[in-house]
């Protein structure tokens, strides 16, 4: 059996997660290697990646090269429902992402079919409601925009008919995953209302305390959660 990859995002970079951990590299790529679980900061650890700019490729690939089998990846999203507040967890099923054109192939293999892997979305589910303290929604369908900026109240709009979560990065890193043999799967906090959904206008000071209060939460479940999902099923 391979390791599991823990693949974070905004809501536990500026965070201690993975703190004790020791540092590797794998073909280029900066790793944390708890013991149980290899920790990859989509965004750096050290200087700020932002979200157009990451090498998704490399990043799963280096996965891939430390014999990585699955991966939880952590997202921090905008919801595109009024009936998902700020501090909703949720496990998206699917995703629209039509732009991204992610492959690790230069030939006909890239032509694929892409999905979050069923199996193992299930026992992440699983794990979560009977470790975790925080509810988590089964389901729902990720956008993903290029970023790095927030999308406007017309492409919410827009985003809305399809979607029910909005963020820069999900549907990228599940391509590749499946392309190479890795089961992929996500838990996405809402910190934010998705531009224009709210009565008030979105600030970024009103999303980055909001990653900060869900981070709280997030790492909590996380330290009941991952001792389960880095063990045999």
């Amino acid at each position: 059996m391979g390791r599991l990859a823990v693949i974070g995002g905004t809501g536990v970079r500026d965070s201690r997660f993975g703190g004790n951990a020791s540092t590797i590299s794998v073909e280029g790529v900066t790793l944390l290697d708890t013991g149980s679980f290899l920790l990859l900061q989509r965004h750096g650890f050290d200087q700020y990646v932002r979200a157009h700019e990451i090498d998704h490729r490399a990043n799963v690939l280096a996965l891939q090269s430390a014999g990585c089998d699955r991966v939880l990846s952590l997202s921090s999203t905008g919801s595109l429902r009024a009936d998902w507040p700020v501090g909703t967890f949720v496990c998206p099923d699917d995703f629209y992402a039509p732009h991204a054109t992610d492959t690790v192939h230069d030939d006909a293999r890239s032509h694929t079919v892409p999905g979050f892997d069923r199996a193992w979305r299930a026992r992440i589910l699983e794990a979560w409601k009977v470790n975790a303290a925080t509810p988590i929604l089964d389901g729902g369908v990720y956008t993903q925009t290029r970023g790095p900026r927030f999308e406007t109240p017309a492409e919410v709009r827009a985003l809305a008919r399809i979607g029910d979560l909005v963020g820069m990065t999900i549907a990228a890193e599940c391509i590749l995953a499946k392309e190479v043999g890795i089961a992929y799967a996500a838990v996405c906090v809402v910190d934010n209302l998705a531009n224009g959904l709210d009565a008030e206008p979105l600030t970024i000071e009103q999303f980055q305390a909001a990653v900060e209060a869900n981070q709280r939460a997030l790492l909590t479940d996380l330290a009941t959660v991952l001792p389960v999902l880095a063990g045999p099923a």
